[in-house]
């Protein structure tokens, strides 16, 4: 499978922040170990880059950047080990970097003129962001409805509770959470917390992709149409 396809399998990508690299491995094992072996690990801290490439040794994890705003930061996430690269929005210099690498670039958008530009660039997974203040549901529900080939990873502001919700629409490859790496387990390292939570995720997923309407007669809980590149 390639990234892309891992993460719609998983349909839940955990969103941590890592102050600390040292539970990056123990995060990994954790969020495998609850039915989700992918994480995007944001560029926000010193830490990001160190955890990203702990994160990556992990056998069968998939460890991805986030927020990555300059082809410079794309250099350094591919090279610590990432197998995809989250934007809050639409860079050519970062996509360039993708490309070149072999490494999925997922952009974030927000409007019909941001998908259209990111079509431009041959892209079909892009980031709904920040999905939970820009109306969430039902306005992906009307953005996706003009562009029957683009595949959405809605985050930024997602709640535990709209799993459902978000992946009951079949343009909706993944959901993004940051409720599954919280600061406060991380502190403490609560690692059985995080796989509970994980869990807990994963079937949401599930249950929410067996409801899908499916009219060609397959199962939609296989999202192999997301080539971002």
């Amino acid at each position: 499978m390639s990234a892309l396809e891992l993460l719609a399998s998983s349909g839940v990508v955990p969103v941590v922040v890592l102050e600390d690299a040292g539970c990056a491995e123990g995060l990994a094992r954790a969020l495998t170990a609850g039915g989700l072996p992918c994480a995007e690990i944001t560029l926000r801290t010193p830490a990001a880059l160190d955890a990203l490439a702990r994160a990556a040794r992990v056998d069968g994890f998939l460890a991805g950047a986030g927020t990555v705003l300059t082809a410079g930061q794309a250099r350094a996430a591919v090279a610590a080990g990432a197998r995809f690269l989250v934007s809050p929005g639409l860079s050519a210099s970062v996509l360039g970097v993708g490309r070149d690498a072999g490494v999925p670039v997922i952009p974030g958008v927000a409007t019909a003129t941001e998908i259209m530009a990111a079509l431009d660039q041959g892209l079909t997974a892009l980031k709904f962001f920040p999905a939970g203040h820009l109306g969430g549901v039902s306005t992906l529900r009307a953005l996706a409805a003009p562009f029957p080939t683009v595949r959405f990873l809605a985050t930024g502001g997602v709640a535990a509770e709209a799993v459902g919700p978000y992946l009951a629409l079949p343009a909706v490859f993944a959901v993004g959470g940051s409720w599954l790496g919280p600061p406060e387990l991380l502190a403490t390292r609560d690692f059985t917390a995080v796989t509970r939570l994980a869990a807990e995720a994963a079937r949401a997923a599930r249950a929410a992709r067996a409801l899908r309407p499916s009219p060609d007669g397959q199962d939609d809980s296989e999202e192999g149409d997301c080539d971002g590149d």
